[in-house]
């Protein structure tokens, strides 16, 4: 498993967006007919990026294990669940970036899936597909 590396979350990054002017009128009204405050336009940004890398995760997530019989869907949830609940839980604490040790079987699953469909392109035309399922 690949290392994870911690991210202070507190410090900020400063973005030059361009964006159309369409756009920007659209998202100030919205934000101004709620009664914003400063700041919240940099919020509304990071929240809405967050959700589009979320969503563009699942959807390869999914593509990734399209064809994997439901059967073998299931004993890996339950599989993943079983570890969590035991390492996970003892300590009070779950850690969502720990690789956790796993069994041979899903292994084999998951190397089954990853060879049998590639990751998607990034294409305009995936985007909108992926967000009409």
């Amino acid at each position: 498993m690949r290392q994870q590396t911690k991210i202070n979350t507190t410090a900020s990054t400063r973005w030059n967006l361009v964006i159309s002017e369409q756009t920007n009128i659209t998202v100030r009204s919205f934000l101004a007919q709620r009664g914003t405050k400063k700041g919240d336009l940099s919020n509304f940004v990071e929240e809405a990026v967050r959700w589009r890398v979320f969503e563009q995760t699942l959807a390869q997530a999914r593509q990734g294990f399209s064809d994997l019989a439901a059967v073998d869907g299931q004993a890996l949830v339950d599989e993943a669940l079983e570890e969590v609940r035991a390492d996970g839980l003892k300590s009070g604490r779950y850690d969502a970036f720990k690789p956790t040790k796993s069994t041979a079987s899903s292994k084999k699953i998951a190397a089954s899936a990853a060879k049998k469909s590639p990751p998607p392109q990034n294409t305009a035309a995936t985007t909108k597909a992926s967000r009409k399922k």
